[in-house]
């Protein structure tokens, strides 16, 4: 791995970073502090004024307690949505961009081999992804804990943002596969984006109607099921590690084809 190429890029999209942080300080402080079970009732009648609305975002049920509040509002839709555009961004700055350009056989052009310079990049990445959901889970916790103080089952909550954290390197590793591996944009950057959003569209009407609730098996995003993993099911956990063993495999696919290019200027 190339530390200072590291340092560069870190400082250089360290702005990035900062423009999602307030993203996800906005999301998630503002559902936070919605939480109140009185009001359930109402955000029910109002999802049956709407059911197909809610059930698209899977925000049908507030649920009872904040877990379950939180499963529904935040990591139903918007925090696994948030890190993915992030995903598609840095795609693009760490590895497509410098492809498109031909300033990638700069990079190439020092005494780090093709394996430390992807790596760098990769890690660039994964050190984002891990700062946007590390945060928020931070965020929620002390929001939580001054708000409703001892309402969050901690230890549930962590094993939910760790699931989180396997999903969104499962999208981030395939986006990258595909930045490694393509010379035009419109590939190496949009077939990643177009598969993402057509994930998250896919799970979207699969909870719209029981007639097309089949289409969920078409996406990998219901691998990530915030309800089962807070109850700790076997089943679960078994999803988690085929997203985390599926993102080894893309990894390991882009690295070795950027091995292999012929990035010459």
């Amino acid at each position: 791995m190339s530390i200072p190429l590291l340092k560069t890029e870190l400082k250089s999209n360290c702005k990035i970073i900062v423009l999602f942080l307030a993203i996800i300080t906005m999301y998630a402080g503002i559902i936070t502090a919605m939480y109140d079970p009185s009001l359930s009732e109402g955000i029910n009648e109002l999802a049956k004024s709407m059911p197909q609305f809610f059930a698209a975002f899977g925000m049908e049920n507030p649920g009872t307690t904040l877990l379950e509040f939180l499963n529904n509002y935040l990591y139903g839709f918007i925090l696994i949505l948030i890190p993915f555009i992030y995903t598609i961004i840095m795609c693009y700055k760490l590895v497509a961009k410098y492809i498109d350009k031909g300033s990638m056989a700069y990079l190439l052009n020092t005494h780090y081999s093709r394996m430390q310079i992807i790596l760098t990049q990769f890690v660039i990445l994964l050190i984002g992804l891990l700062i946007l959901i590390g945060y928020a889970t931070g965020l929620i916790i002390a929001a939580s804990g001054m708000l409703f103080e001892g309402e969050l089952e901690i230890t549930k909550f962590l094993f939910l943002n760790l699931g989180l954290f396997l999903l969104e390197l499962f999208l981030a590793t395939l986006c990258f596969m595909f930045a490694c591996m393509f010379d035009e944009l419109k590939f190496s950057v949009g077939l990643g984006a177009g598969l993402g959003m057509m994930f998250f569209l896919v799970q979207m009407l699969s909870q719209v109607s029981e007639d097309i609730e089949f289409l969920k098996y078409f996406t990998p995003l219901t691998l990530f099921n915030p309800e089962s993993l807070v109850k700790y099911k076997t089943d679960s956990f078994i999803c988690l590690g085929v997203l985390f063993g599926s993102a080894i495999v893309f990894f390991a696919v882009g690295a070795m084809r950027f091995q292999k290019r012929d990035l010459s200027l």
